[in-house]
Formats: C-alpha cells, structure tokens, sequence
C-alpha cells in the first residue's frame, strides 16, 4: 500500500449525494414544494375556499391560465394556483405523518420479530405475511370506509396499510445482526436486551429506516392522492391534490388543465423523493464508499 492510499479519505456521505445531479434534481423539486406549503398563507393570491364572483365565464366554464390566474379556476371559480398550494400542505403532511407511523410500526416489529425469532419471530412475520396478502389500496378503502375520513384518518389508514413492508425490510436486516459475533461477545458480556437493541442493532438499521423512510414518502403520496380522488380520502373544502382531480374530472375534456396541473403536482413530488431515496440507497451503502 502507497502512502497516497494510505491516507485516502472516502468523501463524507453528503459531499457523494452532492455529485449526484438526479439527487439535486429531486432535492431541488422537494424544496420547491416545501417552500409553496410553508408560505402558501403568504404568497397565495385568494383563499382555498374562495369562490371569485369572476371567476368563471359567462356560460359557467372554469377560466384557462393567464396572468391573473396562472393555473386558471376550477368548476367553482376558485383559483386553482392557491388550491395547489394548499394542497401541497395536506400532501406533505400526510406523507411524513403517515410514513413516520408505518416506519414506527414496521421497525418495532421488524427488530423484534429478528431479534428474538423463535414463536415471537414466527407469529410476527405471519402476521405480516397476512397484511402483505391484501392488496394495500383495497385495505385502505375499507379502513377509510369505516372511519370518518380527516386528514389524521387518512394518515392513520395509509400508516396501518404501509407498515408491513418496513417491518419486512428491518426483520431480514435484525436477522442477519442477530447472529453477528459482536452481539454474541456483547451477550456474553452480560448486556440486557434493551441495551443489545438500542445501542449495537438499531444504530446499524439507520441507514436502511432513514432511505426507506424516503422512498416511502413518495408511496403515501401517492395512495394519499388515490383515496382523495376516490372519495374516500381528505374530503372538501380541503384542498388535496387528489381531491382536486376528482371535482374536476367532469371537466377533463373542456379544461384540461384542472386535471393536469395537480396530477403532474403528484407525479413530481412523488419522482423527487425516489430521485433522493435512490440516491441515499447508494450513498448510505457501505459497499458503495469510495467508489464515487
């Protein structure tokens, strides 16, 4: 080994994510739709809810994009820009509430699960397994049905929907530690469980939680969006992306743009969190490092 290897230093994990334009590219669109969220109350033009006396034609038809709509008006003659906005809030808050619930669960059972295996293990995943074999979108019509649909309803439904792949994720991860000769040196120690667990396994899932906690973001996203459009999510006068789709699909052919604009909205913000996943993933790879 040559000096110069000797002292090579692989580049911190934020620098490789920097170098990766996709990666910058998907920062950049969740930025953009985190700012509109966040200063929606200020930049937006009108309120959610309101309907413009002018903002309609004379035979009733939503307004096409100009200057003073940019997006146009929707079948109530409310600014459809300002909905967007708003919209993203509803989209954005579903989508980190909704995941860091699934990813809670799905750790909790898939650490467990891993780490103690036996009938604990074995009961665990199959039950899993039995979550796995309804079809997530089927599941979370009926939880919705059941429940009085609201924004924290709906996060709860996606969230009770979305854990098991987590959980199944973490379990093969805890497995494999579990068998580790530094979990059996720290066993022979006389280290508890809690201390096994919390200081030498969780530590080492991190990584794996912090990318599938990304890459999740843009699935409740878009489910958020699918329930809304078919009634059964977020219910108006609260605007959501998929909501918005579904007042104004009567108007798909002679307006396009209210069923453009907010599904390219969910198209989007669902492809920058994959963009940023997908770069964690490689970033956060031990077996990457250094290869950048």
């Amino acid at each position: 080994m040559t000096v110069a290897d000797a002292s090579f230093t692989p580049p911190s994990p934020l620098r490789r994510l920097m170098r990766r334009k996709l990666a910058l590219l998907g920062l950049a669109l969740i930025a953009l739709v985190v700012a509109g969220a966040v200063l929606a109350p200020w930049i937006a033009p009108y309120a959610p809810d309101e309907q413009l006396f002018d903002g309609l034609t004379l035979e009733g038809a939503p307004l096409p994009p100009d200057a003073r709509f940019i997006f146009g008006t929707d079948l109530l003659g409310r600014d459809l820009f300002t909905r967007i906005l708003y919209g993203a809030q509803t989209s954005l808050v579903i989508g980190v509430v909704a995941n860091g619930l699934a990813l809670i669960i799905g750790t909790l059972v898939g650490i467990t699960a891993g780490y103690f295996r036996g009938w604990i293990g074995a009961v665990l995943m199959r039950f899993t397994d039995l979550m796995m074999a309804f079809p997530a979108l089927l599941l979370a019509i009926c939880l919705a049905a059941i429940f009085q649909p609201s924004l924290w309803i709906v996060a709860m439904v996606i969230a009770l929907v979305n854990w098991v792949q987590a959980a199944r994720v973490i379990y093969t991860e805890t497995s494999s530690l579990a068998t580790r000769d530094f979990i059996a040196a720290e066993r022979t120690l006389g280290a508890g469980t809690g201390r096994i667990l919390f200081r030498h396994i969780l530590p080492h899932l991190v990584p794996t939680i912090i990318v599938w906690g990304t890459l999740g973001i843009s699935t409740t996203v878009l489910l958020e969006a699918t329930l809304s459009f078919l009634g059964v999510g977020v219910q108006p006068p609260t605007p959501s992306w998929g909501n918005i789709i579904f007042e104004n699909q009567t108007w798909f052919q002679t307006a396009p743009w209210l069923v453009f604009i907010p599904g390219a909205a969910i198209i989007l913000l669902a492809l920058a969190f994959n963009l940023v996943g997908d770069a964690l993933r490689d970033v956060l790879d031990p077996t990457q490092r250094g290869r950048d």
